[in-house]
Formats: structure tokens, C-alpha cells, sequence
């Protein structure tokens, strides 16, 4: 079982959520282009939500963020944005007021998913098997995994 299957408690939570601080005090450039901000409504609740994520692609042509939810299999914050669209993203300094957001297709997944693990080789041989992941490019297992892991891709919203 991975590490990821569930939620993450007590301390494991308190440290995953600290970068929401970062973005609040305005110091999200640090992160660069690792890390986005994510500010979402609760589906229950309708409350302001927050969660920062890793990054699995950036392209600033479009520019378009890509991350995957990895906790749990589904998420909060992925339950949430499949009920309503997010509210801002903050990536380094650019900031996007509801943002437009689309679901990737497996396809799609898999291809950010093994491009990011040739992009950075040494994270993903410590990240993969925390997340349940094939480390090798070649495992046939790939395309089941593509197929289980909830990507999605924000831009800024246009017009």
C-alpha cells in the first residue's frame, strides 16, 4: 500500500499545508514553478478553501499548470474542483482569478506523468514508490496507473 492511500494526519498534514503560508505572505515566487497555490470552494460547505500542490507540468507558453492528486486517490480539494471551479491559482508571482481548468484523459496523464519522471529522475526514484507509481518507464503497469491518477491542467482565463 502506498503512503498516499490516505489522507495525511496530524504532523504530515501540518507540514504538507505550510506552503499555503508562503503564498499568503506573498513569497510564492520562491517556490518558483514547483509548487502552485490552489484556492477552491468546499462542495458541502461553500468555504474558501486552500491547498498548494506540486507542479507535474508547467508550459509558459500557453501558460498552462498541470498537477496530479496524489493523496488518497480523490482528494478534498479534486472532489472539490469536480463540484465548482477554482477560485484563484498563484503560481510564483502570476496570480489567476478563476481560472478556466480542464480533467486530463489517461492518455494525456501518462504522457505528463513520463515526461515528468525523465525530467526529474532522482525525485521520482524517491517519489514513485511513495505514490504507488512504476519507477521503471517501461513497466507494463503504466497505463492501469495513468488510468487511476486525476490530473488537471489550469490556464488563465481568457476574454
Amino acid at each position: 500500500m502506498a503512503v498516499t492511500d490516505r489522507k495525511p494526519k496530524r504532523l504530515l498534514r501540518l507540514l504538507l499545508r505550510a506552503p499555503i503560508w508562503l503564498y499568503r505572505a506573498r513569497l510564492g515566487a520562491l517556490a518558483g514553478h514547483r509548487l502552485v497555490y490552489l484556492a477552491h470552494r468546499g462542495r458541502r460547505t461553500g468555504a474558501r478553501r486552500e491547498v498548494v500542490v506540486e507542479v507535474v507540468r508547467y508550459d509558459s507558453n500557453i501558460p498552462e499548470v498541470v498537477v496530479v492528486a496524489a493523496w488518497g486517490g480523490a482528494p478534498d480539494w479534486y472532489r472539490n474542483l469536480r463540484a465548482a471551479p477554482a477560485i484563484e491559482v498563484r503560481l510564483g508571482r502570476r496570480r489567476w482569478p478563476e481560472p478556466e481548468h480542464r480533467f486530463l484523459e489517461a492518455d494525456e496523464t501518462l504522457r505528463t506523468l513520463l515526461a515528468y519522471q525523465r525530467a526529474h529522475p532522482h525525485a521520482w526514484k524517491r517519489i514513485a514508490p511513495l505514490l504507488g507509481f512504476p519507477s521503471d518507464p517501461a513497466d507494463p503497469r503504466w497505463p492501469e496507473v495513468a488510468e487511476e491518477v486525476h490530473a488537471i491542467a489550469f490556464t488563465p482565463r481568457t476574454g
